[in-house]
């Protein structure tokens, strides 16, 4: 594949309409990313940019769900700009999703053609110099404020976002005021808000959260979404067998949320 060494490469099927590429060395997508897509409101008509894509697996979770018109996939590493190209023609969307190889903290609406109406992030949750070091530079990127922290995400959302623009991100629970005070610092707005949990039992691993620029205060805060919940047949109890939740199916099933977190 163009501009991809030839070992570097691997694909999985995310689901019936979506087969992505990823880097053999660097992190592969997972449930946050997945949730991010499914919590984007469609908005047909929306100009999109996502920031620090990777693959490209969220624009391309949401084109196939026609969540946007369009999206631009900002993404500093070059090796990964090839692999959102190759996962754009790959999967049909070569006209509606394009990567932008650039450091989002320098970025203007002028380098995106406009500001936008949509702007996703799933930004790194660890701060820089935390945790042992990867072994690749693209996992240590991926989880680490190396390259841009919380407050970079925010402001380049602040800035390349039109006023009444959504941007969707998630995060780490035990990092919300450090997303809330960001995100109001950057004219955002939080406006929804989602606390993950894998069980009924366990503490929230995620945070999902909407904010619209330009917003009054005024903050909703969703029902739980509960990954994974008892097996009915069996005792309501830690160690009962657990089988997706009936709204964890549904998210997966038509990657959006059901009415009651909208």
């Amino acid at each position: 594949m163009t501009g991809i060494p030839d070992d570097a490469g691997r694909v999985c099927e995310v689901n019936e309409s979506i087969r992505l590429l990823q880097h053999r060395d660097g992190l592969t997508f997972g449930t946050d990313a997945y949730l991010l897509a499914a919590y984007v409101r469609p908005a047909p008509h929306a100009r999109g940019i996502d920031l620090g894509s990777g693959t490209g697996i969220i624009p391309l979770l949401c084109l196939a769900r026609d969540k946007a018109a369009s999206f631009l996939a900002v993404e500093m590493q070059e090796v990964f700009c090839s692999i959102i190209r190759e996962n754009a023609v790959a999967n049909g969307f070569s006209g509606r999703l394009a990567p932008l190889c650039a450091d989002l903290r320098d970025l203007r609406p002028a380098d995106t053609g406009g500001e936008a109406d949509l702007i996703t992030a799933n930004p790194p949750y660890l701060k820089a110099g935390s945790g042992a070091r990867n072994r690749t530079d693209e996992k240590y990127f991926a989880r680490h404020e190396t390259a841009g922290d919380i407050n970079d995400f925010c402001r380049a959302a602040g800035r390349l976002l039109r006023y009444g623009g959504r941007f969707c991100c998630v995060f780490r629970p035990e990092r919300l005021t450090d997303l809330h005070v960001a995100l109001r610092g950057a004219g955002l707005e939080p406006k929804r808000t989602t606390f993950v949990h894998a069980t009924p039992f366990a503490a929230p691993s995620l945070v999902l959260t909407e904010a619209i620029r330009g917003a009054a205060p005024s903050l909703s805060v969703t029902p739980p979404l509960f990954l994974w919940e008892p097996d009915a047949a069996c005792p309501r109890k830690p160690d009962a067998r657990m089988i997706p939740s009936a709204q964890s199916a549904y998210i997966y099933e038509h990657c959006s949320f059901p009415e009651e977190y909208r």
